[in-house]
């Protein structure tokens, strides 16, 4: 093991646990029942009117959830991580001990990223037996479940990049907590009224619109959680039609998984090298 290794680990079994204590595994599974089960419930209900039945109805709603739940669970865990830790005073005493400021951010970004994607995880799991019992011929259950847990992976490290930065950025908790409620609202809902601003405004070309849409990782998300239950995205109307013959399914499952992804690996890697150079004491 690794000289790195050894003083990340400790660390992240420190996260987890703090995570653990303050029963944030328990939050964020009772939250993600809560809103996937009134999703399902309400979804369920008028979902047969775009066409979607059976699973791929359940999909549909579950990715609905999951768009708008995974990234505010994501920013809450994370927005204040290191403008609180300058405040209490817990940088002061890590200064003391012999780690690296990059080991215990890896150990942070990792433990919040287990507590977010665990109970998920287990959800898909749990959705894929329970499918896998009810209907033991449906062969495109597991490779569908394992579409939605990634494109979930990857929308959950677009925001913990999102967050972690912010906490670095920010100078008070409190700036943290408006900052990421901004990105949230950005993300979730207000992208959505811009681009139908802009499309009511300007003549925006097919491709146009699936630029800027997939520009925002939970646009991108969306597109591709819905692409894995209608090849087709017949239900987005031309741009659908224009996304699914030029680009194909595979390709917008890339872009779905690939830019959130990437988005969060480059706002963790700003959010770490302003750690490594600011002051953090006081």
């Amino acid at each position: 093991m690794s000289l790195a290794a050894e003083a990340t680990s400790p660390l992240f079994r420190l996260e987890l646990s703090d995570a653990l204590r303050s029963r944030w595994l328990a939050f964020t599974s009772a939250a993600y029942a809560l809103v996937f089960g009134a999703f399902l419930w309400l979804g369920l209900r008028e979902s047969a009117v775009l066409g979607f039945t059976g699973l791929s109805r359940v999909v549909l709603n579950v990715g609905n959830a999951i768009v708008i739940t995974v990234p505010l669970a994501a920013l809450v865990a994370t927005s204040q991580s290191i403008v609180r830790a300058r405040g209490s005073g817990f940088f002061e005493l890590f200064l003391t001990q012999p780690c690296r400021r990059g080991d215990w951010f890896q150990a942070a970004v990792a433990a919040r990223f287990v507590v977010i994607v665990g109970p998920l995880g287990l959800l898909f799991l749990l959705a894929a037996a329970l499918g896998r019992f009810v209907d033991p011929a449906d062969g495109a259950l597991v490779p569908m479940v394992l579409r939605a847990l990634a494109i979930t992976a990857a929308l959950t490290w677009a925001f913990l990049g999102v967050g972690f930065w912010v906490s670095s950025v920010a100078r008070t908790p409190e700036r943290a907590t408006v900052l990421s409620l901004l990105c949230w609202l950005v993300g979730a809902a207000l992208h959505d009224f811009a681009l139908i601003g802009a499309l009511l405004r300007f003549h925006v070309p097919a491709y146009g619109v699936f630029a800027l849409a997939a520009l925002n990782p939970v646009e991108a998300a969306r597109v591709a959680i819905l692409g894995s239950v209608d090849p087709e995205l017949s239900v987005l109307g031309p741009v659908g039609f224009w996304a699914a013959n030029t680009l194909g399914p595979r390709l917008v499952l890339a872009v779905g998984i690939g830019w959130p992804a990437l988005l969060g690996t480059l706002l963790l890697t700003l959010a770490a090298r302003r750690l490594e150079r600011a002051d953090l004491v006081g």
